[in-house]
């Protein structure tokens, strides 16, 4: 294999010459074949499942961390964006699509001496491994490492079935990688420091540690030359949210990691640690400006895990973004105690149109005992009044099937969401994450009814002595029809407009659903736009006559069939 090298003073110094992947965040079979809840996108061979693309952040800091430190040079390829990309879709596995583009010199523009697979969530598990292996094959000379959310809580699961890699990063990897890079024996290195993992270090049962970079300053600006940023725009996480402001210039941004919480659903503390660390308030204007100078950004999407950790910081950053004139999204929520109205006034001056509300669940008791999350639902009810006033949507994101809830607890939720009027709901179903209390509760428990790693917030595999994974598939499908069409609160207010907005985003991500034709249909009637509501009334018509799925939740819900309205019409 040929090494680059530049040349020094001192001698010759090897170039690096790193290749960061991102394996699909979707299974194969669940590409190819939707389910009946997932949205869909439509290529020249058929309908495949949408798949949300968004900046990948990690690697983006790493990248930059790496250019200021060491000598090297990265290339990055996003699977998730090729498939997106990709107009017409003839593989028969991923594998033959991993290797058909790893194999091209028209994204793998030289011979990478460290390959690095990035893998945050379990869905892209075995994506993860068939990468590695191909990679083992095209690169035999290159080193293979993995990090992210899934190898350092799965190591033992994928050193147990593959034997591609190298070594897995240990939590985060700016510094492990750096280490790494500066290091003249590789091999030697990985099998003596704590934060890589090995095969060897498994057997001889290593501990591991993180190894954390503790001010966030370190870390310089996202490297962004090594994406295209429009490849994102289409595929974001706002993509997925109805009333976000999708069509403005957006970009993802963190500014702190860590988190103090012990929610039982979530792993982040695995990779970040439960300490909060912080970019410093200079360091984050001058980000804010560059975003908006250089790239003409005007919608900030934050994805901290716990942006509210400190709120005089936060208030400090709304008044840059006001002088900046930009502003923001939250789709990892906000937390919810910290949103008082002074708070949420803060948030309006800068354009804030939708506040996603992390309420998890309608139950105090679940909250309390099974959740561990901080959180008294009076707080819920005064937030979305206060953001009704202020003319701030909501969207409520709900998890319901973990292990120790009950179908009455669930039945408590639906009461209690009834009570809300909240612009949207995003009813999810309990995934058990690896690294979570949850995952740990199902093992012991033997609760776990199918494969959790391919598991992705809408396939239940958690069946309990009170529930089955079947009933919480029908439970959560129900609640979100009932929550967000049925009883809609926009459309039970009058507001057809706004909600008119919700029911076609719901039709562009699904356009064979029936609810959001139907009532889309009778906000147009009311709305008096005659060729829109005939439009989405043959619509629902077709799908209703060609759909005993969709007849039974109509039967389910009793809901009366759009007649012609000849004076309407007229």
């Amino acid at each position: 294999m040929r090494v680059n090298t530049i040349s020094t003073c001192t001698g010759f110094v090897i170039m690096e010459k790193i290749l960061f992947v991102i394996p699909p965040y979707v299974s194969f079979d669940s590409f190819v074949n939707p389910a009946f809840n997932d949205g869909t996108t439509t290529k020249k061979s058929g309908k495949y499942r949408n798949i949300v693309a968004d900046f990948p952040m990690g690697v983006l800091s790493l990248s930059a961390y790496l250019k200021k430190n060491a000598n090297v040079e990265v290339k990055l390829i996003d699977f998730n964006i090729v498939l997106n990309k990709l107009e017409s879709f003839e593989y028969k596995s991923f594998s033959e699509l991993f290797n058909d583009i790893l194999s091209s010199k028209k994204y793998v523009e030289f011979v990478p001496t460290i390959i690095g697979i990035s893998t945050l969530f379990t869905p892209a598990y075995y994506n993860m491994l068939d990468i590695a292996k191909v990679c083992k094959k095209l690169f035999s000379n290159s080193l293979i490492v993995a990090g992210g959310g899934v190898p350092t809580n799965m190591y033992r699961e994928i050193f147990k079935v593959s034997k591609s890699f190298d070594a897995l990063c240990f939590g985060e990897g700016e510094k492990p990688m750096l280490d790494l890079i500066q290091t003249k024996n590789k091999y030697l290195h990985i099998n003596n420091n704590p934060s890589w993992i090995t095969y060897k270090k498994i057997r001889t049962k290593k501990s591991f540690r993180h190894n954390f970079i503790i001010d966030l300053d370190e870390i310089p600006f996202f490297d962004l030359d090594i994406i295209k940023i429009d490849d994102y725009r289409l595929t974001s996480v706002l993509s997925t949210f109805p009333l976000a402001k999708e069509r403005m210039k957006g970009m993802s941004f963190m500014t702190s990691r860590g988190c103090v919480h012990r929610c039982c659903f979530c792993a982040s503390h695995s990779v970040h640690g439960r300490q909060m660390r912080f970019h410093s308030i200079v360091r984050i204007e001058n980000d804010l400006r560059k975003l908006k100078r250089d790239y003409g950004i005007k919608l900030v999407v934050f994805f901290d895990d716990h942006f509210m950790a400190n709120r005089e910081r936060v208030f400090k950053i709304v008044n840059i973004m006001k002088n900046l004139q930009l502003t923001a999204f939250f789709p990892a929520s906000l937390t919810l105690y910290a949103l008082d109205r002074k708070m949420l006034e803060a948030l309006k001056s800068i354009g804030l149109n939708e506040l996603v509300l992390s309420v998890e669940s309608g139950s105090d008791k679940v909250l309390r005992e099974v959740m561990h999350k901080p959180l008294n639902l009076s707080i819920v009810k005064r937030v979305i009044k206060d953001c009704q006033e202020l003319g701030i949507d909501t969207d409520v994101a709900i998890l319901i099937g973990l292990p120790g809830e009950t179908k009455k607890d669930i039945e408590d939720t639906r009461s209690f969401l009834k009570t809300l009027n909240a612009t949207w709901f995003r009813i999810n179903i309990a995934t058990p994450l690896a690294g979570s209390e949850m995952l740990e509760i199902c093992l012991r428990k033997n609760y776990l009814k199918g494969d959790y790693i391919s598991c992705d917030f809408k396939r239940p595999v958690i069946g309990t002595e009170d529930f089955t994974p079947e009933y919480i598939q029908e439970k959560a499908y129900a609640l979100n029809l009932e929550l967000n069409f049925v009883e809609n609160s926009d459309f039970k207010l009058g507001n057809y407009k706004k909600a008119l907005r919700g029911f076609e985003n719901t039709i562009r991500v699904k356009n064979d659903h029936a609810f959001a034709y139907y009532f889309a249909a009778r906000c147009c009637k009311s709305l008096k736009q005659n060729k829109k509501y005939m439009e989405y009334k043959n619509n629902y018509k077709k799908i209703i006559k060609d759909s005993e799925f969709w007849r039974n939740y109509f039967r389910q819900f009793n809901l009366e069939p759009l007649r012609y309205d000849l004076t309407y019409l007229n």
